[in-house]
Order: structure tokens, then sequence, then C-alpha cells
């Protein structure tokens, strides 16, 4: 029961910040291309949260540390807000912002929630560390919903009621403020170790060249991120002028993703016991 409790109060934080990123997703490109900018500059806005994005992602884990994962996880829910704000300007500098502090707030994402989470689990409640893959195959589960559901909620926002593509982004912000304000009221605080940046980086750089395998599984996986960048760029003004739903495809999309997944975890771990070359 002590898990569970302390499972939900993680879940209760994290999920409406995922579900808050989810909704961002569908109706980005429509949004910026509503705004009157060409195909090009639209690129170059993507790219300044891709690139921000990698570029704090490098010292992203030593700041969590630093910092304090309560602290970094409310961070990233402000950051997050304050970028989804911007899309309702038409200044190409401030959507560029937007975009860039978007890349910081989601990399904080993906990095302080789960940190704060495994340190909780093991250092603070003792608990077995074999629960902890439980934890993160609800949030998984749950993860595949919320994505599935952000396209339908952006598509009955924007064209069912009418509010235009800057609406999810709008309806973002109270999850985002739901999630900074239940971690930061809920939510010990913990740290990392305290690295000095450089040597936390050099550690990772030896560790790849010194591991063949890692550093191929590093390249394999940056590949396939590259098609998914790539992928999110272009499906919009692809399906557009056929006149398909942009948020019913985005879910049609992300529920065929989460197919997969159940269909590799079958595979593993069911009859067929499928082995990962």
């Amino acid at each position: 029961p002590a898990f569970r409790r302390f499972q939900r109060e993680f879940l209760l934080g994290y999920l409406p910040a995922l579900a808050a990123d989810w909704l961002q997703g569908p109706l980005l490109f429509q949004l910026l291309q509503s705004r009157g900018f060409l195909r090009s500059q639209i690129a170059a806005l993507y790219s300044c949260g891709f690139a921000s994005n990698v570029a704090f992602g490098l010292v992203s884990g030593v700041f969590v540390d630093r910092l304090g994962r309560k602290k970094s996880c409310v961070l990233s829910s402000g950051l997050c807000s304050v970028s989804c704000l911007l899309q309702l300007s038409r200044d190409f500098l401030a959507l560029a912002a937007g975009r860039v502090l978007a890349g910081l707030g989601t990399s904080l994402l993906f990095s302080a929630f789960e940190s704060w989470y495994v340190h909780e689990h093991l250092e603070c409640h003792d608990f077995p560390a074999e629960w902890i893959p439980d934890t993160f195959s609800r949030v998984a589960l749950w993860n595949s919903g919320l994505a599935v559901a952000a396209g339908l909620v952006a598509e009955l926002l924007a064209e069912g009621l009418a509010l235009g593509p800057v609406a999810p982004f709008l309806v973002a912000v109270p999850f985002l403020a739901l999630s900074g304000i239940f971690a930061g009221k809920n939510w010990d605080e913990n740290h990392g170790k305290n690295r000095p940046c450089g040597k936390a980086c050099g550690e990772g750089l030896r560790g790849l060249v010194s591991d063949p395998r890692a550093l191929l599984l590093g390249l394999v996986q940056a590949l396939v991120e590259s098609i998914l960048l790539i992928f999110a760029f272009l499906w919009t003004p692809v399906l557009e002028p056929h006149g398909i739903p942009l948020g019913i495809a985005f879910s049609g999309f992300t529920a065929a993703s989460a197919t997969g997944s159940a269909l590799f975890r079958r595979g593993v771990t069911g009859r067929l016991r499928l082995q990962p070359l």
C-alpha cells in the first residue's frame, strides 16, 4: 500500500506534464503556417527547438543534480508554459524563443522526473529495485493513451470548436501548472552527485569510446531519432492538402506506435521469445 501511494503521487505529478507535451505536437506546423511564415522559416523554428534540446541535453543531468530534481521538474513546467504562451505571438523572434524554451523544458521533462522518482524509490522509501519497472510500465501505458487523446482533443479544439491551432497550446498550460504545483507542494527535494560538467561529459565520452556496442547503439538511435524528427516536420504539409484531419492523423500515428511497442514486448517476453539483434 505504501508503494502504491508513492507511485500514485508520482503519476499525479508526471502525467499532466506528459499530456501537455503531447498537446503541443499535432498542430504546431499548422499554427506556424497560419502565422504566414514560409516553409523555410518554419523549418528554422523547428530547428531552434531541436537544437536547444540537443545542446541542453549534454548538460541536463549535471544541471538537474545541482539544482535539485524537484526544482527541475517545476522549472520544466514553467519553461513549457511560457513557450506555449509565446505561440500567441506573430513575431518570428518571439516564436523562436518559444521553441528554444520548449526544447529546454522538454529536456528537463524527460530527465528530471524519472531521476527524482528513482532516487525517492530507492534511497528514501527503500522499496525493492525490482518494483521500478512496474511504475515505468504504467507511465508507458498512460503515455500512449495520452498521446492518442491529445490528437483527438487538439482536433476538437481547433476544428470542432473553431478555436484555431493555437488552442491546444493554451489548453496545455493548465496541465503544466497542475504538474508544477503538485510536484512543488507534495514532493521532497533530492540531489545527485555534484560533479563538474566537463568531468561528467568526459566520462560519458570515454564510456562510448571504450565500448563499441554502446557507440553503435548510440549511432543507430541517433539515426532513428533523425528520421522521426524529419517525419515530424513533413507529415503535416504532406497530409494537409488532402483534407485529412491533422489531430486524428496524429492520434493514428501514436496509436500505431503504441501497438508496435506492445507487439515488441509480447514478442520478447511471450511464447516466441524473440531476441533483439
